[in-house]
């Protein structure tokens, strides 16, 4: 499971977790949420703008 973050605020999506209060459940894929999906934290930056993060 990989770990998706915003790059203006640093929200992090992690794919393990989910996000209950978007209503996302753990396990959801990051490639699973809607392609409207903005940053739940800021709204600004699109699905598309998010950074996956890499060495876990």
């Amino acid at each position: 499971m990989s770990k998706y973050t915003c790059p203006d605020c640093g929200y992090i999506y992690d794919e393990q977790l989910g996000d209950a209060h978007e209503g996302y459940k753990p396990g959801t894929l990051f490639a699973d949420l809607p392609e409207d999906f903005v940053c739940p934290d800021c709204a600004v930056r699109a699905k598309e703008d998010f950074v996956a993060e890499t060495g876990e």
